[in-house]
Formats: structure tokens, C-alpha cells, sequence
């Protein structure tokens, strides 16, 4: 009537337009039920269909080292890492370690600063004997290295073998407890072998 204030206009719903482009969604992702029925899995979300994702373009070194090792023998690393291996017993024989002050250098930076051995120290002394099959010697300059060389020795071969000719060896399961008592034992082995009494003294290198 004349005087009121219209307020809203009912107007019919407009057509969808069947050409137009769907609008994706803009809330959360949506988890879809189970094809059995079940209810769906909040962890497990469904992002909107039409999102393309582009992976990142790896950079040129990258593509390098990667068409490298898609070229390469599968007896290359295996024959790389016998090669550092290599170099450590050569550099362990040709400086004679055993010939040497102990506190010449090159030195560890503990035993240089404190005196103290560190848990590697004897180590390429150790090595040098066990190169002379002088086990007794190498065991008193690094009981632990030399206890721990065949067992690496054997994972070594075992590694590089499967890796190169594709030998199955048995392999050799080392647990968690085992690993974490070895580093323990190492440790005390550290702090043993420093200590200022008899017979710990025997232990210092």
C-alpha cells in the first residue's frame, strides 16, 4: 500500500549457466566416506578436484649428479668406497704413526687442548699394526677398533658384493640394544682408558 516500505522483492531463482567454469570450493578439505559405508576418516581429506600441484624443478648440479648416477656401473660406488677405504690404510702406512711422537701433529684437538684421549685416539696406530698382523699391539693402542673391524669388514663385503655382482650374503641384523651397548661401551671405554690409576694408565696413547 502507499506509505509502506517494501523491504524485499521475491525474485525467481536464476538458471545455472551450463557453460560457466564449476567454482571450486573455498572451505577446508572434505574427508570422503569409505566405498563400504563407514564413516570417514577426519585425517584422510579430499582436496578440491582441478588444484595441480607443480613439483620443483631441480636445479642444474642436481640433474648432474642424477644423470651420473643413472649412467653409472652398479660397481661404481662400491668400488669408490674401496677406494676411500684404500686410501686410509695406504695414508696409515706411509706415516708410520707408530714412529711418532704422540703429540705430533696431526693431532686431535681434545688430546692437543686437554691431554686426554679421545674415543678415537690409537685409532690409525691400531690400524697400522693390524696392516702388520700385529693384533696384540693393536688391541692395546684400540681394543674397541679392533674388536669392532670384522664385523665392518663383513658388512662392507656384503654391502659392496649385493651392490656390484649381486651376491646374497646373510645379512647381519644389528638391533637397536646392540648398537646403542657398543656406543655405550665405547664411552666408558673413553673414560677409562684416561683415568690416572693402575691399570687404566696402560689404556693412555
Amino acid at each position: 500500500m502507499y506509505g509502506e516500505r517494501v523491504t524485499s522483492v521475491d525474485r525467481p531463482a536464476a538458471a545455472p549457466d551450463p557453460q560457466a567454469a564449476p567454482v571450486p570450493p573455498t572451505g577446508p578439505p572434505v574427508a570422503a566416506p569409505h566405498a563400504d559405508g563407514a564413516p570417514a576418516d577426519p585425517g584422510s581429506a579430499i582436496w578440491p578436484a582441478g588444484v595441480a600441484y607443480q613439483p620443483v624443478e631441480p636445479d642444474r648440479f642436481t640433474r648432474f649428479v642424477l644423470r651420473l648416477h643413472a649412467r653409472a656401473p652398479r660397481w661404481a660406488v662400491p668400488l669408490a668406497a674401496a677406494g676411500c677405504v684404500g686410501l686410509g690404510m695406504a695414508y696409515a702406512l706411509l706415516s708410520n704413526p707408530t714412529h711418532s711422537d704422540p703429540d705430533a701433529p696431526p693431532t686431535c684437538v681434545l688430546k692437543l687442548l686437554t691431554g686426554l684421549d679421545c674415543p678415537g685416539c690409537g685409532g690409525t696406530r691400531a690400524l697400522w699394526y693390524v696392516l702388520h698382523a700385529d693384533l696384540p699391539a693393536a688391541a692395546r693402542h684400540h681394543f674397541l677398533f679392533v674388536f669392532s673391524l670384522p664385523f665392518l669388514a663383513y658388512l662392507f663385503v656384503s654391502w659392496a658384493g649385493n651392490q656390484a655382482f649381486g651376491w646374497r650374503l646373510p645379512e647381519l641384523r644389528l638391533s637397536p640394544k646392540v648398537l646403542g651397548g657398543f656406543l655405550a661401551a665405547w664411552l666408558a671405554f673413553s673414560v677409562v682408558r684416561n683415568l690416572p690409576w693402575a691399570p687404566f694408565t696402560s689404556l693412555y696413547v
